[in-house]
């Protein structure tokens, strides 16, 4: 089975999707997809469903969803003598497990190439870093589950990617930087400072891009707009890094051509 849950959810068997219309199944898919090989216990289940006020008739109408998961499956699987339902979407004791094979859910697979492209990053392999970063990235088709009803589960776990993505992304762009890219990549910083005009850490990334690129006039009219960002929104001045990072644009300090701003 081939999962997506970096964007909106699919799951496919044998070409047919086997993703329920309902909103309260389609959870349960998500659930078990993002806990894929593991046991999901139904305790858990039911918190994403019904969050705090679950029914009486919680683990009759539970076990009606994964009825209607293992039907979907059962009509994907039709004609395979080697696989049942059953096989796919597991009754272990607690709980439910969907079964699927290595490499087959997006986000795993995002998982693994970022933690390569993270350890290529620390090991000053930049040009790797780039690609194997950049190739995670591409994975993403839209935030995670954007046609999933999210529960207080789910959310949790949707929060956790997203800030893998960011981290990341990131992480890819500081190997760019390093990489001497800097007139390329000005235009996609321009892009994610607008869209997190309080994110330090973009901004200095821009900052630091346009100093390279001959626009250091740019970078400082950058350094201004999230400073008064920040004192609008949360009385809050720069961090000292971003303020020492301005400093540097100011006097022109060599070293900015030589090093990139830390990340943190």
């Amino acid at each position: 089975m081939e999962i997506n849950v970096l964007g909106p959810l699919a799951a496919i068997e044998h070409g047919v999707s086997v993703v329920p219309t309902a909103g309260k199944p389609r959870q349960i898919l998500a659930l078990l997809a993002l806990q894929a090989d593991r046991v999901v216990t139904v305790p858990t289940l039911m918190e994403e469903i019904w969050g705090e006020e679950i029914p009486r008739s919680a683990a009759t109408t539970l076990q009606t969803y994964i009825l209607q998961l293992r039907r979907k499956l059962a009509a994907a699987l039709d004609g395979d003598p080697d696989r049942h339902a059953k096989d796919v979407l597991v009754t272990q004791h607690g709980g439910y497990l969907l079964q699927v094979q290595p490499g087959r859910v997006d986000a795993e697979e995002f998982g693994r190439l970022a933690s390569s492209g993270r350890d290529a990053h620390e090991a000053g392999d930049y040009h790797a870093a780039s690609e194997l970063l950049g190739t995670a990235l591409k994975m993403w088709r839209g935030p995670a589950l954007v046609d999933v009803r999210v529960g207080s589960v789910l959310e949790l776990e949707v929060l956790g990617l997203e800030e893998d993505r960011m981290a990341t992304l990131e992480r890819r762009i500081d190997a760019d930087l390093r990489l001497g890219r800097h007139t390329e990549i000005v235009p996609e910083l321009r892009v994610l400072v607008a869209k997190h005009p309080m994110h330090e850490n973009f901004c200095a990334q821009l900052m630091t891009a346009l100093h390279r690129s001959g626009s250091a006039w740019r970078a400082l009219e950058s350094y201004q707009r999230l400073r008064g960002t920040l004192i609008d929104e949360l009385g809050l001045e720069p961090s000292p890094r971003l303020q020492r990072l301005h400093q540097a644009i100011l006097s022109s300090d060599p070293e900015l051509d030589l090093t990139v701003p830390a990340t943190g």
